[in-house]
């Protein structure tokens, strides 16, 4: 039933770390989910400096999804866009060709506050990854959820056990987020080719088998199986997976099905090629391993 169970391993994303579970080395992608970041849950103070923000960076190939359970986040991008994100929410950006965003802390900033939530990356299908950039912000209502007996349960994205989000995605899969109380029982969607459940927090098992996952780990599950995880406690779960497509090569930002994209992609980014936000003009993160830029002259 169980292919892996797959252990965040902690990275560090400037001024605080997250929980990286995708890629693994026992798992590259799970359907078209190329990445993902679990991050928190963390208190923070008010007053948090400006490098807990993550700062301009760039994007090819993917989409990018942020979803919170606790906090808020303002994301900026070079197509226009400023967008506050609250818990249940959806930040959905199509990167396609290229895009910049940055993702600030400003209220927590101001008054402090705890940060829960996921990053994920979704690979965009060949013949689809060079589309237009974009980005598109969806409320509860776009958001089918469902609760009965201590669970709560929202599609994120995708279609599964019979809804559709209204979050527009480029290849079939699903995204799902449980809440469930001490003993409440979720099966995992069927009917795709690849899917998988990490545990954001408290602890649940898989039925018929003697794994128990706690915050932080994920299985992913085998073909054809029927898994139904239980909750030992009261547990967040996020449920994703779908159809794979193809493999992916992953360098910093950038997602591609081809190495010469990312290479010019990487071009394109130490020459200032790529526009970066309106509001995020003056600051710029060097590609990994390139030297920092020069510091302005005194005034």
């Amino acid at each position: 039933m169980i292919d892996h169970v797959i252990d965040q391993r902690r990275r560090s994303i400037g001024a605080f770390e997250v929980g990286r579970v995708l890629p693994a080395v026992q798992q590259r992608m799970v359907g078209p989910f190329v990445f993902l970041d679990h991050m928190g849950p963390m208190d923070l103070p008010a007053g948090l400096p400006k490098d807990a923000d993550v700062r301009p960076h760039p994007h090819i190939g993917l989409s990018t999804v942020t979803y919170l359970f606790d906090g808020e986040m303002t994301h900026r991008d070079s197509v226009g866009v400023e967008q506050v994100i609250v818990p249940g929410e959806v930040n959905w950006m199509i990167a396609g060709s290229g895009i910049t965003h940055s993702e600030r802390m400003e209220r927590i900033r101001r008054e402090g506050g705890r940060l829960h939530g996921m990053q994920a990356w979704v690979a965009l299908p060949d013949g689809q990854e060079e589309i237009d950039p974009a980005f598109f912000h969806h409320g509860l209502d776009d958001l089918p959820a469902y609760e009965s007996r201590g669970l709560k349960a929202r599609l994120i994205a995708g279609e599964a056990f019979g809804a559709i989000s209204k979050v527009r995605t480029h290849s079939p899969m699903f995204y799902v987020h449980w809440q469930l109380d001490e003993g409440t029982r979720a099966a995992v969607p069927s009917g795709h080719a690849q899917r998988a459940a990490h545990v954001a927090a408290g602890a649940v098992e898989v039925e018929g088998t003697t794994t128990r996952l706690q915050a932080g780990q994920m299985a992913v599950f085998a073909a054809g199986s029927a898994p139904v995880l239980r909750a030992l406690e009261p547990a967040i779960v996020m449920a994703l997976g779908g159809e794979p497509v193809g493999p992916r090569f992953i360098e910093w930002n950038f997602v591609s099905s081809s190495r010469e994209r990312i290479e010019q992609a990487k071009a394109d980014w130490r020459a200032g090629r790529m526009k970066l936000p309106d509001l995020d003009h003056d600051e710029f993160i060097p590609l990994p391993g390139d030297p920092p830029p020069p510091a302005p002259p005194a005034s």
